[in-house]
């Protein structure tokens, strides 16, 4: 097989791409994160109700994933990430008029639709085109870009809610979504390893059932599902938290704060190198400590304490979710690894979309430490599935050498 080798142009270009790509994805998926607040005031909402705006397009994102590995397979997986990117601007312009919540919820789903041609795909596009010896770099940077891009979204839309309103961030936003996803379009190398197959209901499930029935991938999908459950729960309400005394800040500073989630994607490329040479279980542990302290020190009361804990807590998510989603692809057998990718991101986000509602009703019956404690309860269960992983992996290599 012809891999893109590290230091080609073909890899710079595939790593310029994947980085746009991500942005693009993750901006458009997470920009009304800092505006929940402001949705809640306008359409006479609850923490919980407003928070559909990110959980709707986070389901959708969720179930579609499924069927789009299907269409990639026959299809190729460049032409459904154009698609998915192009599609995913102009419903990000198209939610920008929105003036009433169940129209901005019902774009909201239809965006989540058109998102998941990217994310399942973009996975399984690496794992096939990048030389293996190089991959878990290569996945740090992606994920980075979901760093970068959730942050580059939410500033843009709490800058502009602040100066105009959030119609016009929501508006800038879709633009510059739709510039990248051209850019995205004309540098990303053609896939050299893809085989077209046909678009066969038996095939699809197969690959299903492939992709469901391996007892070694099953931790690392309910680990996803608990990661990002609980990374969306900390910062969905966190906006509530930081606009009440004795924070008071204002919609910027706000969006400001998720500057340090950039610290983030260092985290990400940092461990996506380490899950190369090190135990992968002790390194998804190791993130989980960090973001334990991390959503500990919030509680303080103070603003230093609580970016403190905002960078811990984004660094361990990432460390987490590098290393688990690069081990995904590294153990599913080859027939199974873009249904293992999907199957992944189908319980990554549907965690999500169930937790990430959940936590609005810890917020409004608990108030923050309740929130708090659902997000500790779900970071202690993702070190316990790393340390069964760890001793199912051990016990084979037991087996194996007697």
């Amino acid at each position: 097989m012809a891999f893109i080798d590290k230091g080609s142009s073909a890899y710079q270009r595939a790593l310029f791409s994947m980085l746009l790509g991500s942005i693009v994805t993750f901006a458009v998926l997470y920009s009304p994160q800092t505006l929940l607040g402001e949705f809640s005031e306008q359409f006479q909402v609850s923490p919980s109700s407003a928070s559909m705006v990110i959980s709707f397009s986070t389901i959708s994102l969720a179930f579609c994933m499924m069927f789009v590995s299907a269409f990639s397979n026959a299809w190729g997986r460049k032409s459904i990430m154009v698609v998915s990117l192009f599609a995913t601007s102009v419903l990000a312009i198209l939610s920008s008029f929105s003036h009433s919540f169940h129209l901005l919820l019902v774009l909201r789903l239809l965006l989540g639709i058109s998102l998941s041609g990217f994310p399942a795909i973009a996975m399984t596009y690496l794992n096939e085109e990048i030389a293996p010896a190089s991959i878990g770099k290569v996945m740090g940077v992606y994920v980075g870009g979901t760093a970068i891009g959730g942050f580059v979204g939410r500033v843009i839309v709490s800058l502009l809610t602040d100066l105009f309103d959030w119609h016009i961030g929501l508006l800038i936003l879709g633009l510059f979504s739709f510039v990248c996803s051209m850019l995205f379009w004309l540098y990303l190398p053609r896939s050299r390893n893809f085989k077209p197959a046909g678009i066969s209901l038996r095939i699809w499930l197969d690959g299903l059932k492939g992709g469901l029935s391996n007892k070694k991938l099953l931790p690392l999908y309910a680990a996803g599902f608990l990661l990002l459950g609980g990374y969306v729960t900390l910062f969905n309400y966190i906006g509530y938290l930081l606009a009440k005394p004795p924070y008071g800040l204002s919609q910027t500073v706000i969006g400001m704060l998720f500057v340090f989630q950039l610290v983030g994607s260092w985290s990400s490329f940092l461990f996506g190198k380490l899950a190369d040479r090190h135990s992968r279980a002790g390194l998804i542990a190791l993130g989980v400590i960090l973001s334990l302290l991390g959503a500990a020190f919030t509680l303080a009361g103070s603003l230093v304490w609580t970016i403190i804990g905002i960078v811990l807590f984004a660094c361990g998510f990432f460390a987490g979710h590098t290393v688990a989603s690069g081990w995904v692809g590294k153990m599913a057998p080859q027939p199974f690894k873009a249904y293992a990718s999907s199957l992944y991101l189908l319980f990554y986000y549907l965690g999500s979309s169930l937790l990430g509602t959940t936590g609005g009703a810890f917020l409004s019956a608990y108030d923050w430490p309740g929130v708090i404690g659902l997000i500790c309860g779900l970071l202690v269960m993702v070190m316990i599935l790393a340390a069964t992983l760890a001793g199912r992996l051990g016990l084979r290599r037991v087996r194996e050498q007697h």
